[in-house]
């Protein structure tokens, strides 16, 4: 018999499942402090490097940069990350700054087993770039957020020039805004897989009729005011693909689609 059974049976059950629940508890609380001081040798440490990983765009290119990342982290903190005790490391916080930047669509922040931080970033992807009637230059990304020039890439984008308003946030809300006009003609180009290639810039007039610029020719083509614009791509797509072939690029030097339902070609 061992020497636990025979203690056992001496003592009363009410006071051996007393002693039981207490062992037990000694050795949650055991665990417990356990975890408490890996967590708080863990906060202690500092952190080893950071490693930033950003998602290029098209070609391999970046309209930021790791060492813009680390300039908007020590301009908005006033310290940098490496050699930080981990416990300062505000990895939401950090997120929440890094996609305040106009390039950043989103940020992931997370510290590995080696108290590396990790920080990952999608760029905005700019699709029209604006040069407005003040004379400032800007792109807009698939959403309408506006984003400065960059000095790392200038993409080989679709260009809009022209009399042109000022950028204001909620210019898609507007009842009739050219910005939004344009944005939309600028989507709609975009969108074809046959008039992106074919697109080099949209020009507003000052009467707020939209030209396009093609890349190959010297065919300026007329669309006119922002109404029926599906329908005058359209015409225009199927004088490419009809009457081209047998006309040429240069016999035209305008093509007219102003007025509903006709393309008129303009010597």
């Amino acid at each position: 018999m061992s020497y636990l059974t025979r203690i056992q049976k001496r003592l009363p059950k009410e006071a051996w499942d007393s002693m039981r629940r207490l062992a037990n508890l000694a050795g949650i609380f055991l665990v417990l402090a356990i975890l408490i001081a890996a967590m708080e040798r863990k906060e202690a440490r500092v952190v080893n490097r950071v490693v930033v990983e950003i998602n290029p765009l098209e070609e391999d290119r970046y309209l930021i940069d790791s060492s813009d990342v680390v300039r908007i982290i020590v301009r908005t903190f006033g310290y940098g990350l490496e050699n930080l005790p981990l416990a300062r490391v505000e990895t939401e916080r950090l997120e929440r700054v890094l996609e305040e930047d106009p390039f950043v669509s989103e940020a992931e922040v997370f510290v590995d087993a080696e108290v590396n931080v990790h920080i990952a970033i999608e760029q905005r992807e700019p699709i029209l770039r604006v040069m407005d009637s003040s004379g400032k230059q800007y792109y807009l990304d698939a959403a309408g957020n506006q984003l400065p020039l960059s000095s790392h890439y200038t993409p080989r984008i679709l260009v809009a020039t022209g009399n042109i308003p000022p950028y204001v946030t909620d210019f898609m809300e507007k009842e009739a805004y050219v910005l939004k006009d344009l944005f939309l003609l600028a989507q709609l180009i975009l969108d074809d897989k046959f008039l992106k290639p074919m697109t080099e810039q949209i020009h507003v007039g000052n009467n707020r009729e939209f030209t396009l610029i093609p890349k190959l020719g010297r065919q300026k083509i007329l669309l006119g005011r922002a109404q029926h614009l599906e329908e005058k791509l359209d015409y225009l797509k199927l004088y490419y693909e009809k009457a081209l072939p047998i006309s040429g690029w240069k016999k035209y030097r305008a093509l007219d689609l102003r007025y509903k339902g006709q393309i008129i070609g303009v010597e």
